[in-house]
């Protein structure tokens, strides 16, 4: 099982079915997992604030970060 399917197991289906008490669970699922994606993306862009470091470790971690950031932007 990958971390994906573990998060989604605990936060419950997000897309809508046209039934109101159904998406009125499925709206608060959703709420969730967008503020776990903020948090995440919060993480994500302060590791990207070392793409300019001399240590090659943290460069690394940087520059992955940074280019996932730029690639989110280019396909949304």
């Amino acid at each position: 099982m990958n971390i994906e399917t573990i998060v989604m197991k605990l936060i419950g289906e997000v897309r809508p079915v046209g039934e109101e008490g159904e998406d009125c669970r499925r709206l608060s699922n959703i709420k969730e997992l967008t503020l776990l994606v903020d948090n995440l993306m919060f993480r994500i862009n302060e590791a990207s604030n070392f793409a300019d470091r001399h240590e090659y470790s943290m460069k690394v971690i940087g520059i992955h970060a940074g280019d996932f950031i730029k690639e989110l932007k280019e396909s949304y």
